[in-house]
């Protein structure tokens, strides 16, 4: 069992920390602000279980968070550098697919006008020699400040008049109808 461990800090550092959490908040930062908050329970004297509980995360993180606090002050509750696999693009090779990204897919010789993750993910094989998952590219492309487009399914040079009736006359008789003679 842990043993507990309460914030150091006085009435000026939850001051502060108060300030911190609303900018966290501001900052799209949700993680960050429930450190914050853990750390300002502790500065009121909650134990390590309570802030647990009433947080709904483990005991062994809200210890954590209140010893990062206590050794690196705001700095511990940041973001830290999250584990994972490095990057098999370098920053040079991700700056080179924004540049054929933002030159579009005709530029590229593709016949399509828009890019997909599928036809992006081929590009980078074959630039790049990297094979990437389709779904990873999107996350890539997000990484670099790119958006992913979607198409719209609206029919640009259709007849509003039109689409109402085939929707409302010749759509109802495509569906299936039961027949008569089940039993």
């Amino acid at each position: 069992m842990l043993p507990n461990v309460f914030a150091k800090g006085n009435k000026k550092t939850k001051v502060n920390l108060v300030e911190l959490r609303k900018e966290a908040m501001a900052d799209k930062a949700p993680r960050v602000a429930l450190r914050i908050q853990g750390v300002l329970l502790s500065l009121e004297k909650h134990r390590v279980s309570e802030i647990a509980n009433l947080l709904e995360v483990h005991r062994a993180t809200v210890h954590n968070w209140i010893q990062q606090w206590n050794a690196f002050r705001e700095e511990g509750l940041l973001e830290g550098h999250r584990a994972g696999r490095p990057t098999l693009l370098t920053e040079e090779d991700r700056q080179r697919l924004r540049d054929i990204v933002d030159s579009g897919p005709v530029a590229y010789g593709l016949q399509t006008g828009i890019w997909t993750s599928i036809n992006l993910a081929e590009v980078i094989a074959e630039e790049f020699g990297v094979v990437y998952h389709p779904g990873h590219v999107r996350k890539l492309l997000r990484h670099s400040g790119l958006s992913v487009q979607r198409p719209t399914t609206r029919l640009v040079q259709a007849d509003p008049a039109l689409q109402r009736k085939w929707t409302r006359y010749t759509v109802p008789n495509l569906k299936k109808k039961p027949s008569r003679n089940t039993p």
